[in-house]
């Protein structure tokens, strides 16, 4: 393997690790040699998540964590050091959306509720910097280590309906640079943060949002491909190339990054 790209027993945490795109990512990098502990919120989740991942290699466990209680993310911390001794990444995969903080199809601004709306900052921004500030002490005391955060693209552009999502991702965009920044200059060049941010792809969340039951796309769908380059949603294996670059010594002076992962849908203007 070439030596740059060489994850070969890093110690990797990933929260939101029963997720399709988290828990992808975890299995392609247990796949690539790394130890890689699964952390999600529920354990029968993260015992389901762990029996399929020893089917890959030995080289995992799990823990169920609330990413926004701050004791059991501190009890978890612990444990993985007692059990690996090191921490070098923390991927922070945890989040999601919530009915009443979307704005449905017959509804505006004025229908959004707030509850919903301050559940979803917290599970996506919260649930991002608490995790951050937590590992990160690992980092801190190595002097090296790698953060890797989850945008999207409603963080850069006025995608509608999703209110409180994109006002969430758009604010880890902003914590992914001040970090990058607050972690290097205080403690070297060897700590770095950086984020994805993915463009569409289809999962339980918006299926019904993108896709009819027959598989069409709904209108909205047909809207989300007409702005996307490539023609099409993306597939789960297609951020994972690009999470192995940033953790790896590749990316050794890539910091405060917020890579697009989007089929260009980014750099498109529709026009």
């Amino acid at each position: 393997m070439n030596e740059l790209f060489n994850i070969q027993d890093k110690v990797i945490a990933v929260t939101g690790a029963a997720g399709v795109l988290a828990g992808g990512t975890a299995n392609y990098l247990q796949k690539q040699g790394a130890y890689v502990i699964y952390l999600d919120l529920f354990q029968d989740k993260v015992d389901a998540v762990v029996e399929e991942a020893r089917k890959i290699s030995d080289k995992c466990c799990g823990f169920a964590c609330n990413v926004l209680d701050q004791n059991a993310l501190d009890e978890v911390y612990n444990k993985v050091l007692e059990t690996c001794g090191r921490i070098d990444v923390l991927i922070n995969g945890a989040g999601g959306n919530m009915p009443g903080a979307i704005i449905g199809p017959e509804q505006d601004v004025f229908d959004l509720k707030i509850e919903d709306y301050s559940k979803v900052l917290d599970l996506n921004l919260k649930g991002t910097v608490m995790p951050t500030l937590t590992f990160a002490k690992a980092f801190k005391a190595q002097k090296s280590g790698c953060v890797v955060n989850f945008s999207s693209m409603s963080s850069k552009q006025a995608i509608t309906r999703v209110l409180g999502y994109s006002n969430a991702k758009a604010a880890i965009d902003n914590f992914t640079r001040w970090m990058a920044t607050e972690m290097a200059k205080k403690y070297g060049d060897k700590i770095r943060v950086n984020a994805i941010a993915p463009g569409f792809f289809i999962g339980n969340q918006n299926r019904a949002l993108l896709t009819n039951e027959d598989g069409s796309y709904t209108a909205r769908g047909k809207l989300v491909i007409a702005k996307t380059p490539f023609g099409r949603f993306g597939e789960q294996h297609e951020v994972y190339g690009t999470i192995h670059f940033l953790i790896s010594e590749a990316a050794q002076f890539v910091s405060g990054a917020v890579i697009p992962v989007d089929g260009g849908f980014e750099a498109f203007s529709g026009v």
